[in-house]
């Protein structure tokens, strides 16, 4: 039997445990979870399905080396003292990717710089030539991990983010990212089993991770190449194999409908199923959630509406509360999962989640909230001995530390966020509401006042990066340990 090795598989925080769910299915060994990764072993052909078939991984790593390094050079001769002649050889190109946490190595550009030194110094002492960089498309990929002292050299076998599946043609502004939106599918348990409706679907995201997941189809369908394809060991007819089974998949006899107000988001979300083959399964239609009805058959929502950050809304709290209206009225007895941002969006939805979990949509700490919808009134429902959230939705909402301590909501409306934004094939367009000139110019004063202090905090800021340079140590002795980010 072909031996195991280690694997990582890299992630968003707060998806760690979809993605080991997802590993555990897929019938990996030794799953541990990390921050924003997770570990496993796996030989040959775990590797190849964990890239093709896993919905929440951003990409899979495979360790090569590990060893704790004090100084650039101890990461050079650590780097050096491998047999680079299984990897790559005078006729191959790699590329160095780095994540650096350590209070010793502040710069993580320096850090894959001495890797790739110790590279070419390995080939040229041996060969008198050296294997070529390329950055944009490499032979072999590398990725060097620091946390204060411990180091991982690792094989990247994925090459480009996972996260890029191949099936959208074009995107609205601020598109969710497919693995989140992946993500927030399997967490709301939903398999297939009834209708799903996104009312906001922009690109279609949702809707078509949606169909992938119903139909039991890989995400890595659409993909056109994996880093591990180029590796000297690169078993073409194992890949082939997993390519084309098709023994996960099934029939999906329900159907899933997105809604869009922008008739632009309605052609591009229409262009991205048609990309997919997922026309059968999936609806997109051009119609405002105002207009939203009781649908005939049982369904759920998952909805990512705007929340005034990459993407505003001339009435931002007014959308929220004709979100919370069209559910109360027109969604009863189905359930509704809502990601969004801010505390008093969430307020004007006027409802009482079931569950709340913390997700991070960029670098926006959101809450992806269910909400159970029941005809009636709440205390009838209590007085029936009903509720709304089942005894496991109340274990997780009662364990600790699910929510940064201290965290914030971003409490204040921005005044001047009162433009609406959406992407057309050309560029962008903008939509102003109409305001009076002496409006703007009091806005415009107060814009100002935030600009020059929002400066300060700058040159604040910077000058304390200058001490940090200087060799401040108590400076960013705060950051985080073990952690995989994901720069993509």
């Amino acid at each position: 039997m072909e031996s195991e090795f280690e694997l990582i598989a890299k992630t968003f925080q707060g998806l760690e445990p979809v993605l080991a769910g997802e590993l555990t299915d897929l019938g990996a060994n030794n799953i541990q979870i990390g921050r924003r990764m997770v570990s496993f072993t796996g030989n040959q052909e775990m590797m190849y399905r964990a890239n093709f078939a896993l919905r929440t991984a951003i990409r899979v790593l495979k360790p090569i080396k590990h060893f704790k390094a004090e100084s650039a050079d101890e990461v050079y001769d650590a780097v050096k003292s491998i047999d680079w002649n299984q990897y790559l050889n005078n006729e191959t190109s790699f590329a160095v990717d780095s994540v650096v946490f350590s209070k010793e190595f502040r710069h993580s550009k320096f850090v894959a710089y001495k890797v790739k030194d110790a590279i070419v110094d390995y080939f040229r002492e041996k060969t008198g030539t050296r294997p070529n960089i390329s950055v944009t498309n490499p032979d072999l990929r590398l990725n060097i991990h620091i946390a204060e002292y411990d180091c991982t050299l690792s094989l990247d076998s994925s090459g480009e983010s996972l996260h890029r599946r191949g099936y959208r043609q074009e995107a609205v502004e601020a598109p969710l990212n497919e693995v989140l939106a992946a993500a927030m599918i399997l967490m709301t348990g939903w398999r297939g089993e009834c209708d799903l409706i996104d009312p906001m679907c922009g690109s279609g995201t949702i809707a078509i991770e949606a169909a992938l997941i119903a139909r039991g189809m890989a995400p890595g369908l659409f993909r056109k190449e994996y880093a591990f394809e180029k590796w000297p060991d690169f078993d073409e007819a194992l890949f082939d194999r997993i390519y084309n089974d098709e023994s996960n998949e099934r029939e999906f006899t329900h159907k899933i409908y997105g809604y869009d107000i922008n008739r632009n988001a309605v052609e591009i979300a229409t262009h991205n199923v048609k990309a997919a083959g997922l026309t059968k399964d999936i609806e997109i239609i051009q119609q405002d959630f105002h207009q939203f009805k009781q649908p005939k058959e049982k369904s759920i929502i998952i909805t990512n509406p705007p929340y005034g950050e990459r993407i505003s809304t001339p009435d931002l709290l007014g959308l929220y509360k004709m979100i919370g209206e069209r559910l109360k009225h027109q969604f009863q007895d189905n359930e509704a999962w809502i990601l969004s941002y801010r505390e008093e969006c969430f307020d004007q939805i006027g409802l009482k989640p079931s569950l709340k979990t913390p997700l991070y949509n960029g670098s926006l700490e959101c809450e992806f909230r269910k909400y159970q919808i029941f005809s009636g009134k709440f205390k009838d429902l209590r007085a029936e001995g009903r509720d709304i959230k089942t005894a496991e939705e109340r274990r997780q909402m009662a364990e600790k530390r699910r929510f940064k301590a201290h965290r914030e909501f971003k409490n204040a409306i921005d005044e001047d966020n009162t433009d609406y934004h959406f992407k057309r094939r050309g560029g962008f367009e903008e939509e102003r509401s109409a305001r009076s000139h002496g409006e703007y110019s009091r806005k415009r004063g107060e814009r100002e006042g935030r600009e020059r202090k929002s400066f300060s905090d700058k040159q604040t800021f910077k000058h304390g990066m200058k001490n940090f340079e200087r060799g401040d140590k108590n400076f960013g002795k705060n950051r985080k340990r073990g952690r995989y980010d994901e720069e993509d």
